[in-house]
């Protein structure tokens, strides 16, 4: 029996709680004594309800980018840290982060979505425990780089799970959610750090992902995923609650039945095969965009937004750096409405190019600053343009640079794992009556639609 019909003679959809969840395993009987449940099974789960949970991991990851800012000050005076020794501990997060983005396709791979956020949400919560009870620098390094291990598992399998959970015409603006929710994680950082001690802190940054792990439960695994483990009544059955029960989802079940199946034919590329351009071009495109969003800079100026801000001749750097983080927000929720208007392209010049000239705004300013007396009027002058010059880099990045990555990561068939030796999941699904490509036997979505440059 198919999965409509069965819903057209009762709706009695029970399924395998950790695959796709537990209250829509109900059926009517059960359903009746949880109350409001079963109007939630009618209704569905929203697409939208299950980015707004998932993206409680990238508010974690946000959460570790700002969190060194308002506290480093502090840190250095209550465990007596150098300023390298302080420096150290906030680039850690990175070292931890590049083992768990490694690690990351694996663990999407074998145990879903889902348990990947589980997994990633462990270290990040036994991380922060570590920094806030922590006496000396072993523990603030060990909490960090565990941290950073959790903070690479999400950072890679948010913006996928978003990607394979949307609609084609929301995707881009969905999965900009995920950079939006990176900039709430930070402001938040920034906020709190003004008002509350950096051990306090510290225990804060345990909630998301203290409250991440129960609510994964109450959403369905990722269709895509599902199909490709042979699922295929699990698989309905998740697509049916995205959609909508009351929605027709046999062509998109077609569609991803099609994707999968031609990618059962396990393929290794040698690395004498990317001279050609079907290989180069997409693992040019997908990891050089994220080099290029790491090089940029970003992660100096949010991690220590307050003692550039101090240095620049800011009195308040502390309120400075909480509304360079309300500006990212700002930024990043216009990108959620430009994302599937204005091209992904189009918003990378854009933000390269203002990036560009606001950090060299910056680095001019600085520069006479050095050569000139506090006391003369110009000085003032320099503080306020460094502090614009920040500002707009912020926006910048924010604008283009920030999402469009992830955007075009979770997009653009993921290259590097077949280098690795790794067996990669088709993201992208053919709608509608769009031409596909074939790109090592993957099915892709149409190159207008996934590379519009």
């Amino acid at each position: 029996m198919s999965l409509r019909e069965d819903n057209e003679e009762g709706r009695d959809l029970k399924k395998p709680f950790l695959h796709t969840g537990s209250w829509y395993r109900m059926s009517g009987r059960q359903s009746s004594v949880f109350g409001s449940t079963q109007a939630i099974r009618d209704s569905s789960i929203s697409v939208f309800a299950c980015v707004l949970i998932v993206a409680l991991g990238p508010i974690q990851f946000g959460f570790t980018a700002g969190y060194t800012s308002p506290t480093q000050s502090a840190i250095i005076n209550d465990l007596g840290l150098s300023v390298s020794e302080f420096s150290l501990f906030g680039s850690l997060s990175n070292v931890g982060a590049m083992v768990g983005a490694i690690a990351s396709g694996q663990i999407a791979e074998y145990i879903g979505r889902k348990g990947s956020l589980m997994i990633a949400s462990i270290p990040n919560i036994i991380g922060w425990l570590a920094i806030s009870f922590a006496k000396d620098s072993s523990f603030l390094y060990m909490g960090r780089l565990l941290e950073g291990f959790g903070v690479g598992i999400i950072s890679y399998t948010v913006p996928v799970y978003i990607a394979e959970i949307s609609p084609p015409n929301l995707r881009g603006g969905l999965v900009s959610v995920n950079q939006l929710s990176v900039t709430i994680g930070i402001m938040l950082a920034y906020l709190l750090g003004i008002f509350v001690e950096w051990r306090i802190l510290a225990i804060i940054g345990i909630l998301p992902c203290t409250i991440l792990i129960p609510a994964l439960f109450f959403i369905p695994e990722s269709p895509r995923w599902l199909a490709k483990m042979g699922m295929t009544e699990e698989f309905e059955t998740s697509l049916q609650v995205l959609r909508g029960f009351d929605t027709d989802i046999s062509v998109e079940v077609n569609e991803i039945k099609r994707a999968v199946a031609s990618t059962n034919t396990r393929i290794t590329v040698r690395f004498a095969d990317l001279k050609q351009r079907r290989y180069w071009l997409p693992l040019m495109i997908g990891i050089g965009l994220l080099i290029l969003q790491q090089l940029s800079g970003i992660n100096g100026v949010l991690f220590y937004s307050s003692t550039i801000f101090r240095n620049a001749g800011i009195s308040s750097s502390d309120a400075a750096t909480f509304g360079v983080g309300a500006v990212q927000v700002l930024a990043t929720s216009l990108t959620l409405w430009l994302a599937d208007k204005s091209g992904r392209r189009l918003l990378l010049i854009v933000s390269a190019t203002g990036m560009s000239f606001s950090l060299l705004v910056v680095a001019i300013t600085f520069y006479i600053k050095a050569s000139i007396s506090e006391t003369s009027s110009l000085y003032g002058i320099l503080s306020t343009l460094s502090l614009v010059g920040v500002v707009a880099m912020v926006i910048a990045f924010s604008l283009g640079m920030g999402a469009m990555p992830w955007i075009i990561m979770s997009e653009v068939p993921f290259l590097w794992f077949y280098i690795l030796g790794f067996y990669s999941q088709s993201i992208g699904i053919c709608s509608n009556n769009d031409t596909c490509d074939n790109l090592m036997g993957k099915t892709v979505i149409s190159r207008d639609d996934v590379l519009p440059f």
